[in-house]
Order: structure tokens, then C-alpha cells, then sequence
């Protein structure tokens, strides 16, 4: 049966099913995250609304989720720096409240070494030395030595460009999902391509 809160599309019809199932839900913020969340990537203009909405109501203990997928939609809108703003809200909420955590620690330094932001490289980096202990997964590893190389490159470091080009590349053969039934989940996906190949040059 199909989730009324986790819609893959989006129309008039899609929409006024859900405010009707929205009305009478007692968790409204849950339901509207998780759809914002859905759609943050195909819709991103949807996700903002139901996010703005989300943020109207009373703090849900996922609060700090909803503002990674807010940097989610505004990154797919080409909105930058709004997405930067998003990640550092995210950041700072888990520094008061350490529970849930995101991966914001690794999302925000990953989005300045991709898009090569030089006057934000410091932070980045800082970033990635605060939070290494939690790297648990592949794609975490990958986009954590990923920032490392890129910017060690834009930064005439070759040697640690190439270390780190090396180790990330490492993750991408990692095929060995640590979730079961969910075999992607946290693994290096296709979307990663385009800095796949950016990293191979410094890895030879």
C-alpha cells in the first residue's frame, strides 16, 4: 500500500491527498519532513513549502534533519549559498542537541571542495578533523577523503591530494552495504560520478 507522506510525484491531485491526510494527523511535523525529505531532489520547490511549514510548528527532536534536507532542495534549485546557511544551522543544532546526528559534518565540507570555494576550504577542513570518529560508512569515507584530495589539489598539495584520491577511490569498491535489506545504503552511488573522475587523475 502506498505511503500518503512519502510521494514520489507531485501534482494538484498527489498534493490536496495529502493535506486531506495532513489535517487529521496527530505528528504533522514528522509527516511533513519525511515527504519534504522525498522530495527534496525531484521537487525541490515542494520540499521548501512543506519545510516552511515543518519549521512553523512547535521544535520536533528532528529539527535538525529537516535542515539538511533543506540544504537538499536548495542545492538541486542551485542555491548555494542558502544551502550553506542550511548545513551550518544543522551543525549548530547538533552541537546543542548531539541526538539525532546528521552527516551535515560531512555533507557542508564535501559541497565547498566539489565546488571549489576557496575562502571556505579552512572551515572545511576543520570540519573533517572535528568529526573524523564518526565515519562509519563508505560513502561518508569517500566524500571525507574526497574534500581532503580536492582541496589538497586546488591547494598545490599533491602528495596529500594523491593519498587522499587513493583512499577515497578505495571506498567506491566497497560494496558491502552495512544495513540489511537495504543493500545501496550508505555505499558510494552513480551520483558521485562526477567526482570520481576528478579524483582519478590524482590517484595515478
Amino acid at each position: 500500500m502506498k505511503c500518503w507522506f512519502r510521494n514520489t510525484t507531485w501534482n494538484d491531485s498527489v498534493q490536496r491527498a495529502f493535506d486531506k491526510k495532513l489535517r487529521r494527523a496527530h505528528k504533522k511535523d514528522q509527516y511533513l519532513r519525511i515527504q519534504a525529505t522525498t522530495l527534496a531532489r525531484t521537487h525541490p520547490d515542494v520540499a521548501l513549502r512543506l519545510l516552511d511549514l515543518y519549521f512553523a510548528l512547535p521544535e520536533a527532536v528532528d529539527r535538525v534533519q529537516a535542515h539538511v534536507d533543506r540544504a537538499t532542495a536548495l542545492l538541486a534549485l542551485g542555491r548555494v549559498d542558502e544551502a550553506i546557511a542550511s548545513y551550518e544551522a544543522a551543525l549548530a543544532r547538533e552541537a546543542r542537541f548531539p541526538n539525532p546526528l546528521t552527516d551535515a559534518y560531512v555533507a557542508l565540507p564535501y559541497l565547498i571542495a566539489t565546488r571549489g570555494i576557496r575562502e571556505r576550504y579552512g572551515q572545511a577542513l576543520q570540519l573533517l578533523k572535528a568529526h573524523e570518529s564518526r565515519l562509519a560508512f563508505p560513502v561518508d569515507r569517500f566524500r571525507w577523503h574526497a574534500v581532503r584530495a580536492l582541496v589538497a589539489a586546488d591547494s598545490s598539495r599533491p602528495e596529500i591530494a594523491t593519498k587522499h584520491a587513493v583512499r577515497a577511490l578505495a571506498e567506491v569498491a566497497d560494496g558491502h552495504s552495512p544495513f540489511r535489506g537495504h543493500p545501496s545504503l550508505g555505499l558510494v552511488t552513480k551520483d558521485h560520478d562526477p567526482v570520481i573522475s576528478k579524483l582519478r587523475p590524482y590517484a595515478t
